[in-house]
């Protein structure tokens, strides 16, 4: 993953040196939660995570007297880097099982507060309609951070492309644990955001959905979309230690909403949601 901010078409984007200093210089007067916090800091990926919150959740925080800043990220490790080091009180941007496997491999101090719902990953194409034209050898890319490769391959194996041994870490599958590959595919992993740019190269791309989305990919045009397991629902992270503060909890009562079902439901047709969503 890039570790870096970069432009994203079409929106304002920041870079990273800018954000974090914004955003250190706005959240640090109020990182002592005494109960009267107002002003919030929320860091998202662009494309649909992004949107999500400014569509479905900032309208309800805001009329609770908040005064909401989001900052747009476009890789996947930058967000919890800023949210550990104060300069963000909350993210919204990762799936569970990369939640669970980053923070652990870097040691942060980190907590999950509310899952929210998720554009699923699918298998794009600029080259083939579907599946059935498949040939021997045929090129495909696929994000390449753990947690997201192992989940491509995954919605792979959905697909019947590959078959992953038994028994393997879900969060951990690479090709090395492929027990059969019967079409000869030849993968090759790049950064999740850039996977959308080489629709042109490629036979399939396996995009993240928030990438797909922000690239102007409809979630209808994937050959085959992911049936999101739990696992992969998005979640809304603070530090630790602020996951009972009262603005952490509105934050959470934001995506439980009707208000926030009815956003969902309306404008983000087809999205993975938690139960309590449905």
């Amino acid at each position: 993953m890039s570790a870096s901010l970069s432009f994203v078409a079409g929106r304002r984007a920041v870079l990273a040196t800018a954000a974090l200093a914004f955003a250190a210089a706005l959240a640090a007067p109020a990182m002592a939660d005494d109960g009267a916090k107002k002003n919030l800091l929320i860091g998202a990926t662009a494309g649909s995570n992004y949107d999500l919150l400014q569509k479905g959740i900032l309208p309800q925080l805001q009329q609770k007297g908040y005064k909401i800043k989001l900052v747009e990220f476009n890789d996947y490790v930058q967000p919890n880097l800023a949210l550990s080091d104060g300069s963000l009180d909350a993210n919204f941007f990762q799936h569970r099982a990369y939640f669970d496997q980053f923070t652990s491999d870097r040691k942060l101090a980190l907590s999950a507060i509310v899952q929210g719902p998720v554009a699923p990953m699918g298998v794009y194409s600029k080259k083939h309609k579907s599946l059935a034209d498949i040939k021997s050898g045929a090129k495909v890319a696929l994000p390449n951070d753990p947690s997201n490769l192992a989940r491509a391959l995954l919605v792979l194996q959905q697909a019947g492309l590959v078959k992953v041994k038994e028994g393997v870490n879900p969060a951990r599958i690479s090709e090395l644990d492929l027990a059969s590959n019967p079409h000869k595919l030849k993968f090759v992993a790049l950064e999740a955001a850039q996977l959308p740019r080489v629709l042109e190269d490629a036979d399939y791309v396996v995009v993240n959905g928030n990438f797909a989305v922000s690239s102007g990919l409809k979630l209808s045009e994937a050959v085959v979309l992911e049936k999101t397991p739990n696992q992969y629902l998005n979640v809304v992270a603070v530090k630790t230690g602020n996951e009972n503060s009262q603005w952490a909890r509105d934050l959470a009562a934001a995506y439980r909403s009707p208000e926030f079902k009815a956003v969902v439901d309306s404008q983000f047709p087809g999205y993975a949601k938690p139960a309590f969503l449905k």
